[in-house]
């Protein structure tokens, strides 16, 4: 099969996947078309016009991403309910409408029921169907894939052919270790082996709740070359999902319960999604395992049904829950021993546990080659040999992926500091330095 790098063929699987989509979730032509109740899009529209003041047609259709002619079926209906007015054209631009008395009263009252003010959502039951027909376990990995997307980066072969598996496997993986041996980044770069897109929706629609899915802080767009903005909204893929990126979630110690539950602030009076569901699709990293404000179990404890029936469940308040798939590969990282962390029971639900060691020498000599490449320093083996002889053994200091950067890192600070040029070679007195300024030393005088 030829490289998914080829842009000519990356178009076509692009495209390929764009008219699969499309029947499944083709551009409304009409409110019903929508799933959702004429009563929120009129609200919607409503809180659009409160907003701007006046908007016409393209404006419209930009800020709610619906086509045009579902946008005359609500403007006609809010029209003879007295919400709108039509203002005229200015320029011969088109029409362009506005809120009477009644309409900005409407608005107020459901901007206080619902601070939502964006595109249109998208209905629960058609999002449950997009999350399973762009499944992420059907992202296959063979080993060949797995070496090109770790070309360059130091890890032993044995880890990435566990890691292969695991990926396919659909379970939780655990990855344990050491401080320092490269957990996380190489977790993050799993993502490189998920190259396809997955279209995620603005908002989700779950009765009159409306739930804000799209981060831009997690959600890359990935547009198709050939998508050319239009008002023919009437045709291709609805215009409420955005195509991106398989999505990557990274949490650490700053993960709280609340975090993976539905939160409602009563200030803008808008609900966000719990990251879990920001995740679909896609990776969910939990990073630091053991550091959260939580106790382990309790945040284990979260996890077991989700993992177990590959569905989870939303809590929106007042006793209203809703069912949605659980499509993600979700990684725990940790530095401590998991067996300290939970029971065997739940261990096995997991599946997978991958343990990262520290590295051997000729591991760390090429890491030192690598860092001196990107810093254009040359290379110098005898001083990765001094560095190892008579730094880290004498200091029983295990060898870790982080330690070649740090320390050229410190030793060219102060090279420049001395005002020296930059591609010096560096000498073992320099790196002497920046290793009593990289460790903590508890001697005293």
């Amino acid at each position: 099969m030829p490289a998914l790098s080829s842009p000519s063929l990356f178009q076509v699987l692009a495209q390929a996947q764009a008219e699969e989509l499309q029947q499944l979730a083709p551009q409304p032509c009409s409110v019903a078309d929508t799933g959702l109740a004429e009563v929120l899009l009129a609200d919607l529209l409503c809180k659009h016009l409160h907003d701007a003041g006046v908007l016409d047609m393209p404006q419209l259709v930009a800020r709610l991403a619906l086509s045009g002619a579902v946008l005359e079926e609500l403007l006609g209906f809010l029209r003879k309910d007295g919400r709108i007015e039509v203002l005229g054209q200015v320029g011969g631009q088109g029409l362009r409408y506005g809120l009477t008395e009644r309409g900005r009263s409407a608005a107020r009252d459901a901007l206080a029921r619902n601070g939502y003010l964006g595109p249109a959502p998208y209905p629960v039951e058609r999002y449950r169907q997009l999350l399973l027909a762009q499944t992420v376990h059907d992202c296959v990995v063979d080993a060949q894939r797995m070496h090109e997307a770790f070309t360059g980066i130091v890890i032993r072969d044995e880890l990435l052919d566990q890691l292969g598996p695991a990926m396919n496997s659909g379970r939780a993986m655990m990855i344990y270790g050491p401080p320092g041996t490269g957990k996380t980044y190489i977790s993050q770069r799993l993502i490189r082996l998920l190259s396809d897109a997955v279209w995620i929706p603005h908002a989700i629609a779950i009765n009159e709740v409306v739930l804000e899915i799209l981060d831009p802080q997690l959600h890359k767009p990935m547009p198709l070359e050939s998508e050319q903005p239009s008002l023919r909204l009437d045709q291709g893929v609805d215009r409420r999902l955005v195509r991106c990126q398989r999505p990557i979630v990274i949490t650490g110690g700053e993960l709280t319960m609340d975090m993976l539950d539905v939160r409602f602030d009563p200030f803008t009076r808008q609900y966000q999604a719990p990251l879990q569901l920001k995740a679909s699709n896609g990776i969910f990293i939990i990073d630091d395992l053991g550091r959260q404000r939580m106790a382990p179990l309790e945040l284990f404890n979260r996890w077991i049904v989700p993992m177990e029936e590959k569905k989870d469940f939303l809590n929106l308040g007042g006793g209203r829950h809703c069912e949605i798939p659980f499509d993600l590969l979700l990684v725990f990282s940790t530095n401590l021993n998991p067996l300290t962390l939970a029971d065997e029971a739940f261990l096995r639900r997991i599946g997978y546990k991958l343990h990262f060691e520290h590295l051997h020498t000729d591991e760390y000599a090429r890491i030192w080659q690598q860092e001196c490449e990107k810093q254009g320093v040359a290379y110098d083996p005898g001083l990765v040999t001094y560095a190892i002889e008579h730094l880290h053994r004498p200091m029983q200091v295990p060898l870790l992926p982080c330690h070649p950067r740090d320390l050229l890192g410190m030793a060219l600070d102060r090279q420049r500091y001395l005002g020296q040029d930059k591609t010096a070679a560096i000498s073992a007195e320099t790196l002497s330095w920046a290793w009593r300024n990289y460790f903590v030393s508890l001697e005293t005088s």
